[in-house]
């Protein structure tokens, strides 16, 4: 398929890189900063722009991967003058009828991306859906050659599949940062908690989360988390996380 990308972050990047390989032409990208355009133009050989009414009108797809605020303007805004072409949103958080055209749909792979870790999509799950049969197959082709764990999911359901994913990686990620933060100020490299990390990654993998909790808040071991508190003190929110997080945990286990 011939394709123009709208946007030039995180996941346009590895969506992009994964399509080049799958044997798609990435024909065009845009962004609103000039220089995440023309770093995505460099890197997939294609031409760059800021200017929305310079992207051309003759590619199979549309793909707009943008922050959720900023979408809806710009498709509007293309769809006046790009017609009767498939225009398709990564957003886990936006049902697919925003997209202002009657050949739209929704392609949501549920990873978390970074342009400097290019990842392996082949088993990435994606999430897909489209406004009529003839768009979901089209869509469905083309994730379908970049993955082998394609499912088609209504925009009602796809939300909860997105909040259930900043569970379980944006906070929990913001709770290394946090570990991390600490553990420096006292000279204690990150790097000590991966094996931990890793171990507790791959028991869900065998078991429920529910049945995989240890810790001293499911036993609720007041000596240590009192103990965990007072050392807390300078640190009013990891206090209150803190605290907050053995509560719901103890509360779950009684």
């Amino acid at each position: 398929m011939r394709i123009v990308f709208i946007g030039a972050g995180n996941l346009a990047t590895n969506l992009a890189e994964a399509l080049i390989r799958a044997g798609h032409d990435v024909l065009q990208v845009y962004s609103r900063t000039a220089d995440s355009a023309d770093a995505f133009g460099d890197a997939y050989e294609c031409s760059a722009f800021t200017d929305i009414n310079k992207i051309r009108c003759d590619a199979d797809a549309y793909i707009f991967a943008l922050k959720d605020d900023a979408l809806v303007g710009v498709a509007t805004q293309l769809a006046e003058r790009v017609k009767d072409k498939l225009f398709v949103h990564t957003a886990g958080s936006m049902p697919m009828d925003v997209l202002p055209v009657e050949h739209r749909g929704v392609l949501y792979p549920m990873q978390t991306f970074s342009k400097k870790r290019i990842t392996d999509f082949k088993h990435i799950p994606t999430f897909i859906e489209a406004s009529t049969d003839a768009d979901l197959q089209t869509l469905r082709q083309l994730a379908e050659s970049i993955t082998d764990r394609v499912t088609e999911m209504s925009s009602a359901d796809r939300v909860y599949l997105h909040l259930g994913a900043v569970f379980c990686c944006n906070f929990t990620n913001r709770m290394y940062a946090l570990a991390e933060k600490m553990l420096e100020e006292h000279g204690i490299p990150f790097e000590v908690m991966l094996p931990l990390i890793k171990e507790t990654s791959c028991k869900v993998e065998k078991m429920s989360p529910r049945k995989a909790q240890t810790g001293p808040a499911i036993r609720w071991d007041e000596n240590v988390i009192q103990k965990h508190l007072e050392m807390l003190d300078s640190e009013v929110d990891m206090k209150q996380i803190y605290s907050m997080l053995s509560e719901n945990i103890h509360k779950e286990y009684m």
